[in-house]
């Protein structure tokens, strides 16, 4: 499995129509993320900008889950490759209960 930076770019200023498809674009950040589609998900601090760590066998694979977005028709996205992509919550041992 192979990981992609997503850069996507908002729309500036964000229309009544943007704004109300937040909703349904957390919750769908948040099964993919449960699904493991996803690793991370981040926004600037500008709201200008999101990024998205996507696990995925190719790079078309991972643009079609960011294009699966509800908010997909009012932005747009660069695809960048990892080498690696590395968070805390990797570098943690896990406990094992056994």
């Amino acid at each position: 499995m192979n990981q992609y930076m997503i850069e996507i770019e908002l729309p500036r200023p964000m229309s009544a129509e943007f704004l109300s498809l937040i909703p349904s674009q957390r919750a769908m950040v948040n099964a993919q993320m449960a699904d493991g589609k996803i690793s991370s998900y981040m926004l600037s601090m500008d709201r200008s900008k999101l990024w998205v760590v996507v696990n995925a066998a190719s790079a078309s694979e991972a643009r079609g889950i960011i294009a699966s977005f509800p908010i997909i028709a009012y932005v747009r996205f660069e695809t960048h490759e990892l080498a690696f992509h590395e968070h805390m919550k990797t570098m943690l041992q896990q406990i094992s209960l056994n």
